[in-house]
C-alpha cells in the first residue's frame, strides 16, 4: 500500500483567550487511504469539527495550531502552505460539509451560483460551462428539474434538499477527500438513509476519502470502514468499525455503545455516561476520562496513559492491568450484549 491520501500527525490546536489556553484538539494522529471511510466520533465538545477545520486551516483567531502538528495531503505538508495554497486545496482537492445547511448557504445567492463560483475559482470555467456543470451535479444529487432549481435561493429547498446542494458544491470539482461534519444530524430519518446511500455510491464512484464525522453510532457503524473515538481532544481508541462496534477496549467507547438503543433489546432505561466533558481550559489531570469512569483507580488520577497500539490503539490504563476491568457499565451487563 503506498502513502496514505491523508496523514494527521499529532495535531494540536489551541486557542489562546484572555481566560487562558483552550487545549480543544491536544494531539490527535490519523491516516486516510483513497476510497476508505473513516468515522470520527465522540459526544460535543470532544474536539471533532475543530480537528476537522484544522486541517482545511479554517480556525479564526484566537485559534491556531501548534508548532509540531502536521498535516500532510499526499506529499504537500498543508500546515507549511501559504493562504494562497490553501484557498486551491479548498473545494478542490478537499472539500468539506456541515451540519447545518442553512446556516454554509448564502441567503442572498442562487444555488446555481454558489455551485457555479467553486467551478469558477478552482477549475477557470467559463459562466455557461459552470452554470451546466452546477445542473449536472444537482442531477446526480437527486434533485429534479435541476435547471430550474438554480435559479432557487436556499429558502426554497427543503433541508434535505439544501444538504444534496452542499453536497453538489463540496463535490463540484471532484475533491480527493470529503470530511463531512455530522451532515445528516438535522435531517429526519428517511432523508439522512438517502443521503448515507447518495455518499456511499459517489464515494465508490469517484474513489474519495471520506472523513464522516457524528455523535450517531448507528451512522458510522454503517458507513465507516475504520473508527477513532475522541475524548477531551485527544484519541481514545481506534479500530476497524467491527473492532469498535464488537469488542471496545476503552471504557468510553463501552459507555458509548452501552448508552445507544437497539432493536430486538428490552430495557427500563438506557444507560448514560455519567457527568459531562470536562472544559478544555483545564482538562483532568491523568486520563482525562477517569472522573467519569466506573474502572478508575489511582493510576487514573494522576498518570496520563499514551495511545498504545497503531491500526488498533487504545488509551487507557486496563490495557496493562486487565484484572481492574470488573463491574463496570451495569455490572456484566456488556458482557452479555456481546
Amino acid at each position: 500500500m503506498g502513502a496514505p491520501l491523508l496523514r494527521v500527525e499529532d495535531l494540536r490546536a489551541y486557542f489562546h483567550t484572555a481566560d487562558g489556553v483552550v487545549r480543544a484538539v491536544d494531539g490527535v494522529s490519523f491516516s486516510l487511504e483513497p476510497g476508505e471511510t473513516l468515522g470520527i466520533v465522540g459526544e460535543s465538545g470532544c474536539g471533532k469539527t475543530v480537528a476537522c477545520l484544522s486541517i482545511l486551516r479554517l480556525l479564526d483567531p484566537p485559534g491556531r495550531i501548534e508548532p509540531g502538528s502536521r498535516i500532510m495531503l499526499r506529499d504537500r505538508e498543508l500546515t507549511a502552505a501559504s493562504e494562497e495554497e490553501m484557498r486551491s486545496v479548498r473545494g478542490n482537492e478537499i472539500s468539506m460539509i456541515f451540519q447545518e445547511p442553512m446556516t454554509s448557504l448564502n441567503p442572498v445567492w442562487t444555488i446555481g451560483d454558489q455551485i457555479a463560483e467553486t467551478l469558477r475559482r478552482h477549475r477557470r470555467a467559463r459562466p455557461a460551462e459552470a452554470r451546466r456543470r452546477a445542473a449536472e451535479m444537482l442531477r446526480l444529487m437527486g434533485i429534479g428539474f435541476p435547471e430550474q432549481r438554480l435559479d432557487e435561493y436556499p429558502h426554497q429547498f427543503s433541508g434535505g434538499m439544501r444538504q444534496r446542494a452542499m453536497l453538489a458544491m463540496a463535490l463540484a470539482c471532484d475533491p480527493s477527500v470529503l470530511i463531512a461534519d455530522e451532515p445528516t444530524t438535522a435531517l429526519d430519518v428517511t432523508i439522512q438513509a438517502e443521503i448515507l446511500d447518495l455518499l456511499a455510491g459517489l464515494q465508490e464512484r469517484l474513489g474519495m476519502g471520506l472523513v464522516f464525522v457524528s455523535h450517531d453510532l448507528g451512522v458510522i457503524a454503517q458507513i465507516a470502514d475504520r473508527v477513532i473515538v475522541m475524548y477531551a481532544g485527544q484519541v481514545v481508541e481506534s479500530g476497524t468499525a467491527d473492532e469498535i462496534f464488537r469488542r471496545p477496549r476503552h471504557p468510553y467507547s463501552e459507555g458509548l455503545l452501552r448508552a445507544t438503543p437497539r432493536v430486538g433489546r428490552k430495557m427500563q432505561q438506557l444507560s448514560v455516561i455519567p457527568g459531562s466533558v470536562a472544559s478544555p481550559k483545564l482538562w483532568p489531570s491523568g486520563c482525562r476520562f477517569h472522573p467519569r469512569c466506573p474502572y478508575a483507580w489511582d493510576r487514573c488520577r494522576e498518570e496520563l496513559p499514551v495511545l498504545r497500539g497503531e491500526a488498533r490503539a487504545v488509551r487507557c490504563w486496563l490495557e496493562e492491568e486487565p484484572a481492574r476491568r470488573t463491574g463496570g457499565w451495569d455490572g456484566a451487563a456488556l458482557a452479555e450484549d456481546r
